[in-house]
């Protein structure tokens, strides 16, 4: 993709869209449980934009709602604001929404490419994201709790099953999106030709 292309206005528009998206998640009522975490909607909107916008663009849509919530619009969990939010036990699952927007979208685009882009595949996608939040987040609660590593992970166990659940809701929700813009992620790769492989074809 050119550079053209990668700042072109439809882009840009759907990395906004994606990050209000996800701002706008956290305007739902919160549950806070274990050492003041709170259980919300972020995963859930993190995951649907990795899915619908592939790698680049939906890192870039999290990336876009952090910064927005550096600079002190409160966006973040329990209507929290700035850079400080990284020194809570949640500021590693706030960082760790980048990285797994861009795994989530990269699986899905692998998946489109060999036209298989259903609500399994895009669930097998999202499912990827959970090892790669709680494999930053995890040592960041540990750390900033004073917890060890085992005693965070046990503490965090309801929040694993809850975005398994997550998941799902969001593969559903991104298998809409795709029906109605199967072009989102591009098109499926043609199957290649015995031709174009440089292959005899096959005789009776």
């Amino acid at each position: 993709m050119s550079p053209r292309e990668t700042l072109s206005g439809q882009n840009i528009a759907l990395i906004a869209v994606f990050a209000a998206f996800i701002a706008a998640s956290t305007l739902v009522p919160e549950v806070t449980l274990a050492f003041g975490v709170p259980f919300s909607l972020q995963t859930l909107a993190v995951v649907v934009a990795g899915l619908c916008l592939g790698p680049w663009r939906g890192m870039a849509s999290v990336t876009l709602y952090i910064l927005v919530g550096f600079a002190g619009a409160p966006i973040f969990a329990n209507m929290s604001a700035g850079i400080a939010v990284l020194a809570g036990p949640t500021g590693g699952f706030l960082v760790s929404f980048i990285p797994a927007a861009g795994i989530t979208g990269a699986i899905a685009v692998a998946f489109r490419r060999r036209g298989r882009l259903t609500y399994a595949t895009l669930a097998i996608a999202g499912l990827a994201s959970i090892p790669v939040v709680y494999a930053i987040g995890l040592p960041w609660l540990s750390v900033r709790t004073g917890l060890s590593l085992a005693d965070a992970t046990v503490a965090m166990a309801p929040f694993m099953v809850g975005d398994v659940l997550k998941v799902a809701i969001a593969a559903g929700i991104a298998a809409v999106v795709h029906r109605a813009y199967p072009r989102l992620l591009g098109a499926a790769r043609p199957v290649a030709s015995a031709a174009s492989e440089g292959k005899a074809p096959a005789t009776a």
